[in-house]
């Protein structure tokens, strides 16, 4: 970084509820739902999937099951009554999915990302995907607010340590710097957590409800850092490989 040259923010909204309060300036929106949406999208894109609708209801899930697509549903944690996949990321690397078009609906991660889809940028963000969305972020050389779908928009430790992971990456790369109190408590979280992040979440309340789903495989490959490079980006009201964009750019 030269002498002069200005800082980009780097700021994490802990719940979508509070997401007005945190938006004016930015445009690159990062949303993270570590369990299990945000993940199991960026596990689809990365086997093949050729694009993701995300969708905020059931009633729009079932329109567009009744137009023919393949619809994923999932709400608390369990797949919806009268579909066939919910949000766990094994699900979305079966080969017959590879260039299929998938509409999802999930509890928190798709209210999300409709939420901030007015934005230039909307990118999707996981433990999975953090260093190669990190390096992404980085090379932008924009503002980045990370947008943590939360629990039905209550704050919960998952999100928090994913936002607090990108956070202290930007920092740490000399380019970035942060102004709320929620980024600091994300990066602190995050440090914290880091070493073990399963025995951390232990308690929290949505690894208690997937624990009781026995979803325990699903935990723990949603915890796993950096086994993941694909980089989803929303394009006209759907999910799709950077790459795709980029391409269309040149």
């Amino acid at each position: 970084m030269t002498p002069n040259q200005e800082l980009n923010r780097v700021e994490v909204c802990f719940t979508p509820c509070d997401f007005h309060q945190y938006e004016e300036g930015f445009d690159l929106i990062v949303v993270i739902d570590v369990l299990r949406a945000t993940s199991a999208i960026c596990t689809a894109i990365e086997y093949g999937v050729k694009g993701i609708i995300p969708l905020a209801t059931l009633e729009e899930a079932r329109e567009y099951k009744e137009k023919g697509y393949i619809v994923a549903a999932e709400r608390n944690g369990a797949i919806v009554q009268g579909f066939d996949i919910g949000n766990s990321p094994y699900a979305y690397m079966k080969p017959e999915l590879k260039g299929k078009t998938i509409a999802l609906t999930t509890t928190n991660g798709t209210k999300a990302i409709r939420i901030s889809e007015q934005k230039k940028t909307v990118v999707i963000g996981s433990l999975n995907n953090l260093k190669s969305l990190c390096n992404w972020l980085v090379k932008q050389k924009r503002d980045v607010l990370v947008l943590a779908s939360g629990w039905k928009d209550k704050f919960n430790l998952e999100d928090t340590i994913c936002g607090g992971a990108i956070t202290d990456t930007l920092l740490k790369s000399g380019q970035f710097t942060s102004e709320e109190d929620s980024s600091v408590a994300a990066k602190f979280i995050y440090r914290s957590a880091k070493e073990n992040m399963f025995a951390y979440l232990k308690a929290s309340s949505h690894r208690r409800r997937l624990r009781a789903l026995d979803l325990n495989a699903d935990v723990s490959y949603c915890l796993t850092p950096n086994i993941l490079s694909a980089i989803p980006i929303l394009k006209n009201g759907i999910i799709v490989p950077l790459e795709v964009v980029v391409e269309e750019m040149m």
